[in-house]
Parts: structure tokens; C-alpha cells; sequence
């Protein structure tokens, strides 16, 4: 009997989560088989990544496999924590490359919205928001599509103000902590079906979103695995920083120089002007 065996991992909150899904027959097409699923969940804060390998090494110990045994590692690709977001990714690219596996990047706010199904089948609709800070909200909306069997993404990750967000004309769940971060100030808290204030980004709805788009080819290569930031602006690497700040450094000193040759340019004209013209006294 064929069996799936996939990686899932999550560092864009204060939690290291990490799961390691294994399913029979779903090669063959078996989608209905039950998935068996080893967890790891830990608060760690901001050090998530002295965490991230460990836990991994512990699952497949538990589990009696190995990582030549999967078949495709899934993440995290945001929005979140910018560092975590870097965590996961480079860690998925490191795995996924040493044995060529394909990658699978989730949304978080996916992720919500299928923690949200799986602690509620009836929630079809869901709006997931999550707390993005600087008084703002990440943000999408999806419908569970019944007869695909996978989430349609309505609208896709957005940032914005909480009295911004777009509320459905539908019956909605509303996932994700903006509820608890905003209160009233987010419209959908009196809006919504229900608020689901636990479904939040977690390695096992995570992985049951990633063994769908496996299965439907929705892979990218490791060295095109990326982090979905959203906040671009803010979102800089190192590098991207040391480039702006070499670049604001050259563009000052170019100013500086043509400062300078317009000041001497000027005292050679006074100069000039200031000698005597020919016949003078």
C-alpha cells in the first residue's frame, strides 16, 4: 500500500509548531483515508528556530520514519512574524533541497480558515484575520468548495485598518485573534456567524491545506519557496537594508561632491570677477 508522508512547519507566531502527517493510499487516489499525525506545539517566543529542528527530529523518531521517507515539506509562508516566516522558509528550502522534495508554501490565514473547518465543519465561509500590529490587520476570505473539496480564495491576503475589512453578505465564521486584538473596532466581530478566536496558524491544519495542494500539484521548487510578507515595506532583509543604506550613503556623497564643485565653480567666478580688467590703474 502507497503512502503520502508529508512535512508541515510553522514559526510565524510565538509558537514553534510542527507536524509530520503520513497517510495510506492517497497516491492511489484514496482521499477519504484518516491521516495519522505526530504534533509538536511549543510557545517559544521569539526563539522559535533553536526549537524548529529539534522538534523535527523527535517527530520522525516517534513516527519510525526518516526525512527520505517524505514526500513533499509544507510551511508557513505568511503573513506573520518576519522572523519566523525567515525561519520556516530557510528551514523548509534546507530540507526539501538535500533530497530534491518539492515544496508546498500555506498561506496563515488559509490555515486559520481549515483550523476553523476542522473544529467546526459548518464554517464554509470564513474570514480570517489576524492581529498584523502598527494598528492594522492581515486579512482574507474564503469559501470551502464542496465539491472540490479544497478552499476558494475570495480575497486574497490583504493589510489594512480593522474598519476597513470587507465583510461577506453571507453567513461567515470569523477566524484568527484581530478579534481579540481589535474588539468592536473590527466590524466582523458583530458581523459573523461565529468568532472563532483559537483558529489560528498551527502545523496540523496547516498540513491537512498542504496534502490538498499536493495532491493537486501546487508545489514550487526549494530555491522558489519564499515568505508571503504582505507589509513589503516594512518586510526588508538584512541585505535588502545594508542596499538601501549603501545607497542612500552614495547618493549623499554624490550630493556632497556636487556641492563642493559648485562651491569652488562659484569662488572662481568671484575670483575672476574680483581681478582687474586690462589698462587698469
Amino acid at each position: 500500500m502507497t503512502q503520502t508522508v508529508l512535512l508541515a512547519l510553522d514559526t510565524s507566531t510565538e509558537f514553534c509548531s510542527v507536524a509530520l502527517l503520513s497517510v495510506a493510499g492517497a497516491a492511489a487516489g484514496q482521499t477519504h483515508a484518516e491521516p495519522r499525525l505526530w504534533v509538536r506545539h511549543e510557545q517559544t517566543g521569539a526563539v522559535s528556530s533553536t526549537r524548529l529542528l529539534p522538534a523535527i527530529r523527535e517527530l520522525f523518531a516517534e513516527a519510525g520514519l526518516t526525512l527520505a521517507d517524505c514526500d513533499a515539506i509544507a510551511f508557513g509562508s505568511g503573513p506573520g512574524s518576519f522572523t519566523g516566516l525567515r525561519t520556516a522558509t530557510g528551514v523548509a528550502q534546507g530540507l526539501a533541497f538535500g533530497l530534491n522534495l518539492p515544496v508546498v508554501p500555506v498561506s496563515t490565514l488559509l490555515a486559520c480558515a481549515e483550523s476553523a473547518r476542522l473544529r467546526d465543519p459548518s464554517a464554509t465561509r470564513v474570514l480570517a484575520a489576524l492581529d498584523a500590529r502598527m494598528d492594522e490587520i492581515y486579512w482574507a476570505d474564503f469559501a470551502w468548495d464542496e465539491a472540490q473539496g479544497d478552499w476558494r480564495t475570495l480575497q486574497a491576503a490583504s493589510l489594512d485598518a480593522p474598519e476597513r475589512l470587507v465583510l461577506p453578505e453571507v453567513p461567515f465564521t470569523l477566524a484568527g485573534n484581530a478579534a481579540a486584538a481589535f474588539g468592536a473596532r473590527l466590524p466582523a466581530v458583530a458581523a459573523a456567524r461565529t468568532v472563532d478566536g483559537d483558529a489560528l496558524p498551527h502545523a496540523v491544519p496547516l498540513a491537512h491545506a498542504a496534502l490538498r495542494a499536493l495532491r493537486a500539484g501546487r508545489t514550487v521548487p526549494a530555491d522558489q519557496a519564499a515568505p508571503e510578507y504582505v507589509r513589503d515595506k516594512v518586510a526588508q532583509t538584512t541585505a535588502e537594508r545594508m542596499a538601501d543604506k549603501a545607497e542612500k550613503v552614495e547618493k549623499a556623497e554624490k550630493a556632497e561632491k556636487a556641492e563642493k564643485a559648485e562651491k569652488a565653480e562659484k569662488a572662481a567666478h568671484a575670483s575672476h570677477d574680483a581681478q582687474p580688467g586690462e589698462g587698469g590703474q
